[in-house]
Formats: C-alpha cells, sequence, structure tokens
C-alpha cells in the first residue's frame, strides 16, 4: 500500500476532496449560471455569450434534444466540432437532457469516424458544417439518425459565413433551428447523479481501434474539486481570463478551460483554429488572459511567432502544460516571453484526466509532473508487479476518485487495465522523488504521444500495411522538438514493388487524422524480431 509520501509536500492543500461536492456536473454547471449570469461566459468570432445565454440556449438544446428527437437519460450524442461557441450549448444540452456526450475529433476520417459511432452506438450527432462530409460518408454504415449541422456564428445570433452542409446530409437540421425549436418546449427535469455516464471518451487501442473511456459525472466532479484544491488562488470566482486554443474535444481543455473555469465564472475566449497564428495572437492581444493551457507544441509555436512580442502578458497568473511532456527549453522560451513559466502536470482520459500537478508552492519549471492530487493513490510497480522504492522506476498505477471504472463495452480488458487491487495501468514509467514528485521516464506501453494526442503504432501499421506495394512495416515514436515525438515507420516493401514514400503518405492520409500521419517513413529491408517472430520496436527506436 502506496504511504502517499507527497503529502508531506502539500504545505495547506488538503489531504482529501469531497467526490461528491456536487451531485452532478448538471449541478455543478448550473449553480455557475445562475451565480454568474450577468457575465460574460464564452467569446468567438466577435460574438459574446454570457452565463444567462448559455442556459437559455443549452435549455433550449436540451428541450430539443428530448422533446422532438425523444433522445433519453443514458442516451449516447456526438459532438464533432472545434472551439465554437456551438460546443458549450451543445455539451450542457446534452448533459441536461440527462445524455452523454461522445467527444469526437472533427479531423477523423470516415474510418475513424465510423468505429467510433457504431462503439458508442450514437443515434445523434452535432457536427461542424465544414467535415459534414465525413459524417455523410459513414451515415449509411452507422445508427445515426439525426444529424444537426453548426457554423461558426450558430448559437451566437450573427448570421456569419460558415461552409455549407454536404448536400448529402439533405434532412440535416441547422444548430439554429433547433434552438428555435427547442425554446417552444418544456424541458422535463432528469435526475443525474455521480455514477451516471457523462462522457465517452476516446483514446487510442492497442488492436488498432480506439476505445472509450467511460467517465462519470464523479469522475469530473472529483477532478474539478483536485484541480481548485491545487490552485486556488487561480480560480479567483468572476475574475479569470481564459484563452482556450487547446481543442475541447479533448480531456484536458474540457476538465480545465471549459468545466473548471465555467464554475468560477471565467471569461473564456474560443480560438477555433490555432494554426491560424496571426487570428490566434490577435486574440491573446484583445483578451490579456490571466490562465493559458497548452501542448508543448503550442507553447513552442507561440514563442517563435515574433506577433507574440507584441500580446501584453502582464495578466497571466497561471500556464499549464499537459497532454505531452513539456520540454525545458520551452518553458525557459515562454518565461522569457510572459513572466510565467509552463506548470506541468501529468494525466490521462482515463483518469478524467489529471493525476498529479505542480501546486502553486512550486516556482520554476523542475521538469517533474508535480505532486499526486488530494485523494489519489499513486503506486509504481516492476515487471513482477511489486513495488519499487522511492527513486527507482516503476509502472505509474492509479486509484481515486478521478478514474474510470473501465472502458464502455469493454469488460474483456479490465483484468489488463487494472490491478487485482484496483488500480488503473497507465502503460508510463515514472519515479518519484523523495519529496513526492513525480517524473515520467519512459513509456510502457508502445504509445506514442504526438503534440497531446495518443497515437497507438498498431493503427498506423494497420493502415500502412493495407498500401498496395507494403509487405510489412512498424512504428514508433521519437524525439521531436516541436510536437514532443514523432511518427517514424519503418517499411519492407512487397518483392517487386516501387512504391514511393509519397505514396504511402497519400495512402495513409486518406485513412488517418493528421496528426497520425508518419512524419518519416524508412524503406527497410527487414524488421527486427524475436524468435517467435514479434516485431521488435525497441530495437528500431534506436535506428538512425
Amino acid at each position: 500500500m502506496t504511504t502517499r509520501h507527497w503529502q508531506a509536500s502539500y504545505g495547506s492543500i488538503p489531504k482529501e476532496i469531497n467526490p461528491d461536492e456536487y451531485n452532478s456536473v448538471v449541478a455543478l454547471m448550473e449553480q455557475a449560471m445562475s451565480r454568474f449570469s450577468a457575465l460574460p461566459a464564452f467569446r468567438s468570432v466577435d460574438q459574446t455569450l454570457s452565463y444567462a445565454d448559455i442556459d437559455r440556449l443549452s435549455r433550449d438544446f436540451a428541450a430539443y434534444l428530448q422533446g422532438k428527437l425523444g433522445v433519453k437519460k443514458g442516451d449516447r450524442v456526438a459532438v464533432m466540432a472545434p472551439n465554437l461557441l456551438a460546443f458549450p450549448i451543445a455539451f450542457l444540452g446534452i448533459i441536461r437532457a440527462g445524455a452523454v456526450q461522445v467527444n469526437v475529433n472533427p479531423l477523423y476520417t470516415p474510418r475513424e469516424l465510423e468505429h467510433q459511432l457504431n462503439d458508442a452506438g450514437v443515434e445523434t450527432i452535432l457536427v461542424y458544417s465544414g467535415v459534414s462530409g465525413t459524417v455523410a460518408e459513414v451515415m449509411p454504415k452507422t445508427r445515426l439518425k439525426t444529424v444537426i449541422t453548426t457554423g461558426v456564428g450558430d448559437g451566437s445570433g450573427a448570421a456569419l459565413p460558415s461552409t455549407p452542409v454536404d448536400q448529402r446530409l439533405n434532412g440535416s437540421i441547422t444548430l439554429d433551428d433547433a434552438l428555435a425549436d427547442g425554446a417552444a418546449l418544456t424541458l422535463l427535469p432528469v435526475e443525474v447523479g455521480g455514477d451516471d455516464l457523462l462522457f465517452l471518451q476516446y483514446t487510442g487501442g492497442t488492436t488498432g481501434l480506439s476505445k472509450g473511456a467511460a467517465l462519470s459525472h464523479r469522475n469530473l466532479v472529483a477532478n474539478i474539486e483536485q484541480f481548485k484544491a491545487f490552485m486556488p488562488e487561480n480560480l479567483r470566482p468572476g475574475q479569470e481570463v481564459l484563452v482556450t486554443a487547446v481543442p475541447m474535444y479533448h480531456i484536458f481543455a474540457l476538465m480545465v478551460n471549459f468545466i473548471t473555469y465555467f464554475s468560477v465564472g471565467a471569461d473564456n475566449w474560443l480560438v477555433p483554429n490555432p494554426r491560424d497564428f496571426d487570428n490566434f495572437i490577435d486574440t491573446l492581444k484583445k483578451s490579456r488572459p490571466s490562465i493559458f493551457t497548452g501542448v508543448n507544441t503550442l507553447y513552442a509555436g507561440l514563442v517563435a511567432h515574433p506577433k507574440s512580442r507584441s500580446v501584453d502578458w502582464s495578466n497571466l497568473r497561471l500556464a499549464v502544460g499537459g497532454g505531452s511532456a513539456v520540454i525545458r527549453s520551452v518553458s525557459d522560451k515562454w518565461l522569457a516571453l510572459t513572466g510565467t513559466f509552463i506548470r506541468e502536470g501529468f494525466g490521462m482520459s482515463e483518469a478524467s484526466p489529471a493525476v498529479s500537478f505542480n501546486p502553486a508552492s512550486v516556482q520554476s519549471f523542475n521538469g517533474t509532473t508535480g505532486l499526486p492530487m488530494p485523494s489519489t493513490d499513486v503506486k509504481l510497480l516492476d515487471e513482477a508487479n511489486r513495488e519499487v522504492s522511492i527513486g527507482e522506476p516503476g509502472e505509474i498505477c492509479v486509484k481515486g476518485p478521478q478514474v474510470m471504472r473501465g472502458y464502455w463495452l469493454r469488460p474483456e480488458t479490465q483484468a489488463s487495465t487494472f490491478t487485482e487491487d484496483g488500480y488503473f495501468r497507465t502503460g508510463d514509467i515514472g519515479v518519484f522523488d523523495d519529496k513526492g514528485f513525480l517524473k515520467i521516464v519512459d513509456r510502457k506501453k508502445d504509445m506514442i504521444i504526438v503534440s497531446g494526442f495518443n497515437v497507438f503504432p498498431n493503427e498506423i501499421e494497420e493502415v500502412a500495411t493495407a498500401c498496395p506495394g507494403v509487405f510489412e512495416c512498424a512504428c514508433v515514436g521519437v524525439p521531436d522538438e516541436k510536437s514532443g515525438e514523432a511518427i517514424k515507420l519503418f517499411v519492407v516493401r512487397a518483392a517487386g514493388s516501387e512504391l514511393t514514400e509519397a505514396d504511402l503518405l497519400a495512402h495513409c492520409r486518406k485513412d488517418l487524422t493528421g496528426y497520425k500521419v508518419p512524419k518519416i517513413v524508412r524503406f527497410v529491408d527487414a524488421l527486427p524480431k524475436s524468435t517467435v517472430g514479434k516485431i521488435l520496436r525497441r530495437e528500431l527506436r534506436n535506428v538512425a
């Protein structure tokens, strides 16, 4: 049993939180909408919605889902959109109707989307019109009955230009029309408790197919309370200003930027496309944020951009780094630019996501992911499942109220996912120092983390192997200054094949989201294998 030696470094941080502080995320959010009704909640493309606006619009959406579509408690509703005003309206509407939100990356290919919708049993989806063609392509092969489309201005009352909806979705409805329909309906209250499902958060699967981390209301309430316990001075009610560039379909921004900061009345500026650095930096200049979160790639891009020096960073109080390892040189450049270092944490979808974080007492970048959260047990196990000593590396195993109970419809994974005494096996190798700070040193799994997104080699290899001219292949993650890790694919050509790198990458782009497409391709005569024929990825990591 872990001794929680890290609690000696807590200072004034409470050792335990109450995961039932609110009986659901609905209760938490409704309290915020009432308390901060007059304040701005979300801004995007020069439009602003107050907490009262979000309250009204999400109620209308919930009434539409319930009254027109027959959505019942526990039904899964997918949201496939970037950071638009439609996202918070949809999320709050979905959970007020008692349903479960399935977060979908809008950049998914048809293959990826089809699997996720079928696995979750989704019958209703809200999709950004710019990617509606992907939904149109897979709809006949799924259980989808209703498609709700949204443009950049939907929900704001402004008629802003947007990408046309794919013509194959001629039976779809716009979000604005759904809201208008819902405004004439009565929302029947739905009793939601802590054990009820809130999200299906899909994460990479070792078989090449993603699986849904089943997160409950209690999981998220617990993680929010844990974050608040660590950062009370950066959660000033009605005073914080955020810029949200990390997509809210990612659990990091979903928990921290959206739900946690919404609960304290923050003013949240949404960035739909952080790759558009000119508009992104204009948003930073207008908002003058007090809180900023990002992955290493995002920070690296900002510090390298000359326009970042024109931003007034004097209000910035907290910069959070998560999703992937923060590189020290990037934090140093960020500190030079803004006067604030990047405060790193560790988490994953299965833990809602935060497991550890550097508390307020830490005053400089330290290369660790901080201390485990209150009410959280972490133990490091060796290959024989024995707990290792302080300073020794072991697989990070986590138990706490923020940890999911399992994967959606995957009871067979329970034994490999959890230890016999109920700790979730993260697959990451860490080391504790004597003060309780946790440092990630390696990964037990073959998972690759590209700009904060999990990529499992089996999925890349499955797609690449289907390319004509590929005999076999294997991929590994290699260090990358910008994205943390990059995907390197080793390929053995089929006999007589003249397959080129360009042909192979074009094939991969058809079936893989951009961040999963290999950055480096190397053709080889053979792959290293064990005596039983298993490809040895660890040996490939050392091949130049």
